[in-house]
């Protein structure tokens, strides 16, 4: 059967994308953030997934203030990268698996989360910066994906405690599939950042440590924090970090099983002009 081998949590920062893109990872800026990575791209070409489960939100992409599900999935074929108004990133179409996809939504929704199905979208840099974060700049990425959006732009948005109860459902779709796939969830956006407003550049590096202390050893405590937690403290998009909830509850601990391995932990401020977080748990073998 498949099952999920690990966990990936990271920022995504448009701005790391374009540095990547115009080639500046090594200038002084931007070369602190590329280096917390270097250890990630090795791991990710020594542990290659079948399929990741990419769970990020839509900047006004595939979705606009018309039409915002709460959760939709991806089941198609392949995924253009989206012109985000400066032009598609030169970076490889996306791959999708539309058979575990498919698979996926029957049993969640089954386990009653309302999912929206999506045949069609193109995906912007909530899914392309982590992709680029971990796999680099290859031909084309390393294996299938799953897109799995999340709103988290428009209020009202998913509680941390639903994205963390998702999580197991999600889990517990992966487990019933009948082939023998690896695969990888990823939850991304976040830390701490806010864009507009009288507190527009707020980045709050306690904070940020503390639900990355939490996530690891104490998920089912963090998955109650309350959504005005989040905004106080980490600034209104920092809510995107309820996303990083559905990945950890997708994790073999949150279901009885053993805690995971901690393979790399990184945090670094300024990028752009947001907090940078990035984790990689992994499962003990059963």
């Amino acid at each position: 059967m498949a099952r999920i081998t690990a966990s990936v949590f990271t920022s995504h920062v448009p701005a790391i994308g374009a540095a990547l893109d115009m080639g500046k990872t090594q200038e002084p800026y931007w070369q602190p953030v590329f280096a917390g990575y270097e250890y990630s791209k090795e791991w990710m070409k020594q542990n290659k997934p079948d399929v990741i489960f990419l769970v990020f939100n839509d900047h006004a992409t595939a979705f606009s203030l018309d039409m915002i599900p709460t959760f939709a999935i991806g089941t198609a074929a392949q995924y253009t990268p989206a012109d985000e108004g400066w032009g598609p990133r030169p970076v490889p179409r996306v791959q999708g698996h539309p058979e575990l996809a498919a698979h996926i939504a029957q049993s969640v929704i089954q386990q009653d989360f309302d999912l929206t199905i999506v045949n069609k979208m193109d995906v912007d840099h909530g899914l392309t910066v982590p992709l680029s974060l971990m796999c680099g700049q290859p031909q084309a990425w390393p294996c299938p994906v799953i897109p799995f959006a999340v709103n988290v732009v428009q209020y009202p948005v998913p509680s941390g405690q639903r994205c963390f109860n998702l999580g197991k459902a999600i889990a517990k779709a992966v487990n019933s599939f009948d082939e023998d796939l690896n695969v990888q969830i990823w939850g991304t956006g976040g830390m701490s950042h806010q864009l507009q407003g009288p507190r527009a550049g707020l980045i709050n590096k306690e904070f940020d440590n503390a639900f990355l202390d939490r996530l690891i050893a104490d998920p089912a405590g963090l998955a109650q924090m309350p959504h005005i937690d989040y905004v106080r403290e980490a600034g209104s998009e920092g809510i995107e970090l309820v996303m990083w909830l559905i990945a950890r509850g997708a994790m073999s601990d949150v279901s009885g099983g053993a805690a995971p391995q901690l393979k790399h932990r990184f945090y670094h401020v300024p990028a752009s002009n947001t907090a940078v977080g990035h984790l990689i748990l992994q499962n003990n073998p059963d």
